[in-house]
């Protein structure tokens, strides 16, 4: 009976675990890893004999196996698929950010050159009006 109990706190650690999804994620567009296959389906627990809750605690054994099984793979592939995005965003902005450095370069060149070219011009200018 030990074993079941420690079966029955793991299944309750992993609904915990699943518990922290927004409600409203389901309604919204889901993500599927393409290469993890199809989510296991939980079993029905029946509890009308011994034999049946015996028979109901395997299935639930087999099924916390598979489920963890399956989230291992789902998270791996999550983590894949959101560094390959935002090493693509990275890329991305640093393409923007280099651009922008760029134009405020030349911009602050500009300056620096046309305030040089109107000191110079003011100070000849002065100089010929003496």
């Amino acid at each position: 009976m030990v074993q079941k109990g420690f079966l029955l706190a793991s299944i309750m650690g992993l609904a915990a675990v699943v518990a922290c999804v927004p409600a409203h994620a389901a309604e919204q567009r889901v993500w599927v890893p393409s290469a993890c296959g199809t989510e296991p389906e939980a079993p029905a627990v029946d509890v009308s004999s011994v034999e049946k809750y015996n028979a109901s605690v395997d299935k639930v054994s087999a099924y916390e196996k598979a489920a963890r099984t399956y989230h291992a793979c789902v998270s791996k592939a999550a983590v894949k698929e959101e560094t390959a995005i935002s090493n693509d965003a990275r890329d991305k902005i640093a393409h923007i950010h280099e651009g922008s450095t760029a134009v405020q370069q030349r911009i602050g060149a500009n300056f620096t050159q046309l305030t040089s070219a109107l000191k110079a011009g003011g100070a000849k200018l002065q100089k010929a009006a003496h």
